[in-house]
């Protein structure tokens, strides 16, 4: 089996390692109605895909204020429906490929650690090195800083993995290389406009950079 260009590896979770965005919808009405921000119709979708984090909470005319209970709140929803959310097809064999070549795999994610345990399940839980989990007054640049730290890792032999914007643009803050799939939240014109050193357009192209 060839070398893996990369030591290490950070996955995102939701819409890269998870498909959570069909559960994400089936609660959106809910949270709009509860929280009171604007619930477009679905055949926006497309449109509000391409939006980065700042866009899209504009667009929906989100309460800024309202964004920790909002977030709080779509936590606990999660948590009690997490048998709801399965991994994408194909995302089993690449964390296991990875590890049969060495590479440290981590998970990086605002998500809960147990809700991130569970939908990998006991054989790949046990495969990831490092969870990094929950919300970070920080952001997600600092939490790879961590990684890096905690792994003794050079920023050229890593790669971030993620399916929105905000990965690629926290990846770049700490100088690691972006892979950025195509599968999950974000339109794949807007991950293709920021440049990723990386494009995956299903689960099999990582294991073949």
């Amino acid at each position: 089996m060839p070398p893996y260009p990369y030591r290490l590896v950070i996955f995102d979770f939701d819409g890269t390692l998870a498909d959570s965005f069909p559960w994400f919808l089936e609660v959106f009405d809910h949270l709009a109605e509860r929280f009171g921000f604007e619930n477009p119709d679905r055949s926006h979708l497309d449109e509000l895909r391409r939006l980065g984090p700042r866009e899209l909470l504009k667009r929906l005319k989100v309460p800024l204020l309202k964004l920790p209970a909002i977030a709080t709140y779509a936590q606990r929803l999660q948590n009690q429906q997490i048998e709801k959310i399965v991994l994408f097809d194909g995302i089993a064999e690449v964390i296991r490929n990875l590890k049969a070549r060495g590479v440290t795999v981590v998970v990086v994610t605002s998500n809960d650690a147990d809700n991130v345990r569970t939908v990998l399940g006991a054989e790949l839980s046990a495969l990831i090195d490092q969870y990094s989990c929950g919300s970070s007054l920080f952001g997600k640049a600092a939490k790879f800083k961590g990684v890096l730290k905690a792994f003794k890792a050079r920023p050229e032999a890593t790669l971030s993995i993620g399916d929105e914007l905000r990965d690629i643009e926290a990846a770049r803050k700490v100088g690691i290389a972006v892979g950025a799939v195509t599968w999950g939240y974000a339109h794949e014109d807007s991950l293709l406009s920021e440049k990723p050193d990386h494009v995956f357009e299903k689960p099999a192209d990582i294991l073949n950079i």
